[in-house]
């Protein structure tokens, strides 16, 4: 029988594989989300009030300038770097995220920018494979668990996964990336009320936390700093303690090294929870095939399972969002934005629009049915949306071929348009040509021979170009 700790499978998992090892799928899957992360955060950059909190932080407690800052002129020290560039990553929640939930980019990929931009000479191979390693690491962890309305397993698993990326970065030894694992237990934590709760900018940041640890964890490590040994399955482990051992180990070890989960993210078509995706597609399809208006609208009605209904209640207290992340977690917003413009944009979750008349007129209109047949259990479930016109017609929208998911995902071209639209609301955003510069070097970023050419290349000032 297997007795060594998780930690030190994914350990070796994560020193012995080389780019060449990588399936094209996972390739393909890395760099689209290395993509769609720079675009997401240099949008919020400019558009969300609490990113100027954190800039005010981060300046404060600089250091040596090693490293970028998305969507400003800063360069901070690594962890820092990774705080600010991982609080914006998740700040629009039009991130990446796994078919299953969960968020496993917005931690990994400015945690590994930050280092590779700090080591140097770090190529465009290293950095997708650092990618790569950190999505199947997340993926194979969640898959192992339930599905949990507790913890927020993006940032409990999350810091394990970045770690993990970091270390590979650093180019350590199995031995130290099995440390830097053990060090990052102390980064290991966070609950959904950062979801279910409201009014609060957590929501909206709790990346750059992550972040920061994992880059902490990896180059403490790689100082010689040792961490606990059984991370996962030890007496007061990870699993026993947080999970109480109700985990699938074998879903973590099966097919390690051979087959790499991240190929299955997916990319998100709106900035709003994952999951009400579905619903919004659902609403703009019969809005579309109808040709309908919001006059036209007497009532709309979700049938909502046990997490959506997280995202409907109290009713009036979502109806009336007091901020962009609450509206963003606020179904009712989320399809009255849907139905008054036809499209759900960036835009729409600014200050202004949380009072926008017409929204909130619509999400009025909208009540949410409890159903249990769409509890979220195991894959996001799909949606169903039944709405009452002013000449008493009831229609039912579904969400079959939703934008980004399995059966329709975004491809590349789609990303880029996505990051153009994303890159131009920075709060320092370049002109179209360079990011056009920006998007054919990420399309080969396989032949870049360092990253810190692609982070100049954003973050710098235009006219170095």
């Amino acid at each position: 029988m297997d007795h060594q700790d998780l930690s030190f499978h994914l350990a070796r998992h994560v020193a012995k594989t080389r780019f060449e090892d990588l399936p094209q799928a996972a390739v393909d899957t890395a760099k689209k989300s290395i993509l769609d992360l720079l675009g997401v955060s240099l949008a919020a950059s400019g558009t969300i009030p609490a990113i100027k909190g954190v800039m005010e932080f981060v300046r404060a407690h600089g250091g040596t300038p090693h490293c970028s800052v998305l969507g400003f002129e800063d360069r901070l020290p690594p962890a820092m770097a990774a705080f600010a560039n991982g609080a914006m990553a998740h700040c629009l929640d039009y991130d990446d995220v796994a078919p299953d939930g969960n968020h496993a980019s917005s931690s990994l990929i400015p945690a590994v920018l930050a280092v590779a931009e700090f080591k140097g000479a770090v190529s465009g191979k290293q950095l997708i494979t650092a990618v790569a390693l950190g999505q199947d690491i997340f993926l194979r962890l969640r898959r192992s668990l339930h599905q949990r309305l507790d913890w927020l397993v993006t940032t409990v698993l999350g810091v394990f996964s970045a770690t993990a990326a970091v270390s590979y970065v650093l180019t350590s030894s199995e031995e130290q990336i099995a440390h830097s694992l053990g060090i990052a237990t102390l980064s290991s934590s966070g609950t959904l009320e950062m979801r279910f709760g409201t009014g609060s900018d957590l929501g909206e940041l709790y990346a750059g936390f992550v972040a920061k640890s994992a880059v902490m964890a990896g180059m403490l490590a790689a100082a010689g700093i040792t961490g606990v040994q059984k991370v996962f399955e030890g007496q007061a482990g990870i699993m026993p303690v947080y999970f109480g051992n109700d985990y699938d180990r074998s879903k973590v070890l099966e097919g390690l090294g051979e087959d790499f989960y991240g190929r299955a993210m997916q990319y998100k078509p709106w900035p709003v929870c994952g999951i009400a995706n579905t619903y919004i597609h659902a609403v703009l399809k019969g809005v579309r095939e109808k040709r309908i208006g919001p006059g036209d609208i007497v009532a709309i009605r979700p049938f909502v399972g046990d997490f959506q209904q997280r995202m409907c209640k109290p009713l009036n207290e979502r109806c009336r969002p007091s901020g962009a992340m609450d509206a963003r977690f606020s179904l009712p917003f989320c399809l009255a934005v849907a139905a008054v413009y036809g499209d759900v944009k960036v835009e729409h979750f600014g200050t202004a629009s949380l009072t926008d008349p017409a929204v909130l007129a619509m999400t009025d209109k909208v009540t949410p049915i409890d159903d249990s047949a769409f509890d979220w259990v195991g894959a996001m479930p799909e949606a169903r949306v039944e709405i009452d016109l002013k000449n008493g017609e009831t229609f039912v929208a579904t969400s079959e071929g939703t934008p980004g998911s399995a059966s329709n995902p975004l491809g590349w071209d789609d990303l880029v348009r996505k990051f153009h639209h994303c890159a131009s609301l920075a709060a320092n955003p370049k002109p179209a040509a360079t990011r056009v510069k920006v998007t054919d070097m990420l399309s080969e970023l396989e032949g870049l021979d360092d990253v810190a050419k692609l982070m100049r290349l954003i973050c710098e000032p235009s006219n170095v170009h």
